[in-house]
C-alpha cells in the first residue's frame, strides 16, 4: 500500500484532524488559561482595596476623635497606594490603554489620587472629618467595585470561552469519529463484506456475484479485481466444463469406437472379405467421429500405383465392386458434394497400413477442416489401420498358402497325367498306327477306315489337350498371377507364329480366383492354338478386360474365318471351351468378324463379385 493510496490518505486526514483538534484545543485552552492567570489575585486584591478604603475612612474618623499623628496617616496612605499599584493589576489588566478594564483601573487610580487621598490627607492636617470624605470614599469604593466586577466578568468570560472551546473540540472530535465510522462502514466494512460474500459465492461455484464498487481507493480497485477475477473464473469454469463435456463425449465416442473396432475385427478375420467386413464398420466409425469419407488403397507388387480397394462414399459404382445389388458405398451427388473433400474445405490424413518390414497399403481419411481431428480420433484411426494391416496380411498369407497348395496339387496332377494318361494315350496312338498298317479288305474296309479315322482324331485331340493341360499346370506353378501367365503364353505363341501377339489386360488385382484364372488361361490358350492351327492370320490380339461386373475375354485374328461362316458344331476344342465357360458361369461364342477373321469371346461374372449379400447391403 503506497503512501499516495486513497485509503491511507483518508485515515491520515482523519487522524490529522483529530490531532489538529486536540492541539488547537490545548493551545487555545493554554492561551485562555494564560490570559486569566493572576485574575483571582487581582480580584482579591481589588476586594481588599474596598476594605482598605473603609479602614482608612474608619482610621481617619478615629484619628479625628483622638487627634492622631498625621505622619502615621501618610504612611498608611502610601502603603495603600502601593497596594493599588500592585503588579498583579498590570498582569490581569490588558496593556492597551483604551481597554475598558484598563480605563476602569485608571479611573480607580485617578479617583484615589484626585479625591480620596487628598481628602484623607486634608483630614490628617486639619483634624476634622468633613462629609466630602465620606462621599469621596463611597465614589472610590464604587469605582473599585466596578473594577472588581469587570475583573470577575472578564475571568468568567475566559472560563466560558474555555468551556466553549472544549465543547467545540469535543463536538468536532465526535463528528470526526462519526465521519470516520461512517466512512469505514460505507467504504471499508461494506466493501469487505461484499468481497467476503463474493469469495464465499466463488467457493460455491457461483460466479454471478459482483462487487460494483465505485471510487478509486484500494478496496474499489480490489472490488474491480474481484469482478474481473469472477468473470475470468466464470469463463474458465465454463471452458473447463465444456472441455470436460467434450472429453466425456470424446471418451464415450472412443469407447463406442473401441467396441466397434473390437466387433469389426472379428468380422474382418471371420469374413475373409475386406469390402463386406470393413465398409459397415468404417461407415459407423465415420458417423461416430464426424469424419469421412474413408478410402483404402492397397499396394500391389505388380502395379506401380496403389489400387483402391474400399471407399465409403462414391457417386458411381467402383470398378472393384463385387456385388451390383449392394449400394452400401453409393451416395447421391448432393451428399457427395457436401463431404469434406479437398474441394469442399476438407483435410486428408494418410495412415500407412503396414506390418513389420512390409507396406501393405494406405488408409485415406478425410475430415472437416473447421473441426479438425482430435488426438483420440487419430489414435483410434491408427488402431484401425493396425487391425486392417493384420487382416490384409493374414488374408494375403491365406491366399498365398492356398495358391501354393493349389500349385503343388497341380504339379502332382501334371506329373500323374504325364506318367499315366499321357503314356496311355501314346500307347493307344501306337496301336491305332498298327491298325492302319493292317491290310483290311472286303466289305468292312470303309467302316474300319472310318472308325480308325475317328479314333485317330479323338486320340490326337485328347493328346493335344493333355499337352495343353500339362503346359498350363507347369506354367501356373512358376507364375504368380494371371497377367504373368498370359504374358508368357503370348510370348510362346508369338515365337510359334513368327510375329508378336498383342495383349490388352486391365483386370484389377485379385479379381479372379485361382480356379477362374486357370479356366480363363485355358480358354485363351485354346483360342490361340486354333488361330495358329487354322486361321492363317497375320495379326492376333488377346483382350482380357474388366467391364464391371463382368470379365470379357476376346481372341481376335484377321485370318480366313470360320468354315461355312459359322462355328463348328462338334469341334472338340470348342466343346471343352464351352464346358469351361459353364464352369465359370459364363458363355463362349465363336464368330466371324465384320472386318475379317474370327472372334472368340468369353464373358462371365467372377464369383468374387457376389460375396456381399443383399441383406448385408440393405442393412
Amino acid at each position: 500500500m503506497t503512501p499516495k493510496s486513497p485509503l491511507v490518505t483518508r485515515i491520515a486526514i482523519v487522524v490529522g484532524a483529530i490531532v489538529l483538534t486536540a492541539v488547537v484545543s490545548m493551545g487555545v485552552t493554554l492561551g485562555v488559561s494564560k490570559s486569566i492567570e493572576g485574575n483571582a489575585t487581582a480580584i482579591n486584591l481589588a476586594g481588599s482595596l474596598r476594605m482598605g478604603a473603609f479602614k482608612l475612612l474608619a482610621g481617619a474618623a478615629g484619628t479625628s476623635a483622638g487627634k492622631g499623628d498625621g505622619q502615621e496617616t501618610g504612611i498608611q496612605l502610601d502603603a495603600y497606594e502601593q497596594r493599588l499599584e500592585n503588579p498583579v493589576f498590570s498582569q490581569a489588566i490588558p496593556e492597551a490603554s483604551d481597554h475598558p478594564l484598563a480605563r476602569q483601573h485608571q479611573k480607580v487610580l485617578d479617583t484615589w489620587r484626585q479625591e480620596l487621598r487628598p481628602a484623607l490627607e486634608t483630614h490628617a492636617v486639619n483634624g476634622s472629618v468633613p462629609g466630602s470624605l465620606f462621599t469621596a470614599t463611597e465614589r472610590y469604593v464604587v469605582t473599585v467595585d466596578n473594577l472588581v466586577n469587570m475583573l470577575e466578568s472578564r475571568t468568567e468570560a475566559r472560563i466560558d470561552l474555555l468551556h466553549l472551546i472544549q465543547i467545540i473540540s469535543l463536538v468536532f472530535s465526535v463528528l470526526i469519529i462519526i465521519g470516520l465510522f461512517l466512512d469505514l462502514k460505507n467504504r471499508v466494512l461494506r466493501p469487505l463484506r461484499k468481497l467476503v460474500d463474493i469469495a464465499m459465492a466463488v467457493g460455491e461455484k457461483d460466479f454471478t456475484r459482483k462487487a460494483d464498487l465505485a471510487g478509486s481507493d484500494e478496496l474499489s480497485r480490489l472490488g474491480s479485481a474481484f469482478d474481473q477475477m469472477t468473470s475470468e473464473l466464470a469463463l474458465s469454469y465454463h471452458e473447463l466444463e465444456e472441455e470436460a463435456r467434450d472429453k466425456t463425449l470424446e471418451l464415450e465416442k472412443s469407447h463406442a469406437a473401441l467396441e466397434l473396432l473390437h466387433a469389426s475385427s472379428r468380422s474382418l478375420f471371420a469374413n475373409h472379405d475386406l469390402c463386406s467386413g470393413a465398409i459397415p464398420m468404417l461407415q459407423d466409425l465415420e458417423q461416430l467421429l464426424g469424419i469421412g469419407p474413408i478410402r483404402l488403397f492397397l499396394h500391389d507388387k505388380h502395379s506401380s500405383e496403389p489400387v483402391e480397394a474400399i471407399t465409403t462414399s462414391t457417386k458411381e459404382r467402383p470398378f472393384y465392386c463385387k456385388d451390383h445389388h449392394c449400394d452400401a458405398c453409393l451416395v447421391t451427388p448432393e451428399v457427395f458434394d457436401e463431404l469434406p473433400l479437398e474441394n469442399n474445405d476438407g483435410r486428408r490424413l494418410l495412415l500407412p497400413i503396414r506390418t513389420p518390414g512390409q507396406l501393405l497399403g494406405t488408409l485415406e481419411v478425410w475430415y472437416p477442416a473447421s473441426k479438425g481431428l482430435s488426438e483420440t480420433s487419430r489414435r483410434l484411426l491408427e488402431t484401425l489401420s493396425d487391425q486392417l494391416a493384420t487382416a490384409i496380411f493374414l488374408e494375403r498369407q491365406i491366399t498365398e498358402e492356398q495358391q501354393l497348395t493349389l500349385a503343388e496339387e497341380r504339379t502332382v496332377i501334371a506329373r500323374e497325367l504325364h506318367d499315366s494318361l499321357a503314356q496311355s494315350l501314346s500307347y493307344l496312338k501306337m496301336q491305332v498306327a498298327r491298325l492302319r498298317r493292317l491290310d483290311i479288305t472286303g466289305e468292312q474296309e470303309s467302316l474300319h477306315s472310318s472308325i480308325l479315322e475317328e479314333l485317330s482324331t479323338g486320340l490326337n485331340s485328347a493328346y493335344r489337350q493333355l499337352r495343353e493341360l500339362l503346359t498350363t499346370f507347369r506354367l501356373k506353378l512358376d507364375t504368380p498371377d494371371l497377367a504373368t501367365a498370359l504374358k508368357q503364353t503370348v510370348d510362346e505363341f508369338s515365337d510359334r507364329l513368327g510375329y508378336p501377339v498383342e495383349l490388352a489386360y486391365n483386370l484389377p488385382p485379385q479379381t479372379l480366383s485361382p480356379n477362374e484364372e486357370i479356366h480363363t488361361l485355358q480358354i485363351v490358350r485354346e483360342g490361340l492354338a486354333n488361330a495358329v492351327k487354322h486361321a492363317e492370320a497375320t495379326n492376333i490380339e488377346v483382350q482380357v478386360l474388366f467391364e464391371s461386373p463382368q470379365v470379357r475375354v476376346r481372341i481376335l485374328d484377321n485370318g480366313k474365318g470360320l468354315p461355312g461362316g459359322d462355328q463348328p458344331v462338334q469341334h472338340y476344342g470348342l466343346i471343352i471351351m464351352q464346358d469351361r465357360a459353364r464352369t465359370l458361369g459364363g458363355k463362349v461364342s465363336v464368330k466371324d468378324r465384320d472386318t475379317g477373321g474370327v472372334e472368340v469371346s468369353l464373358s462371365f461374372v467372377p464369383k468374387s463379385r457376389h460375396l456381399i449379400t443383399s441383406q448385408a447391403s440393405n442393412s
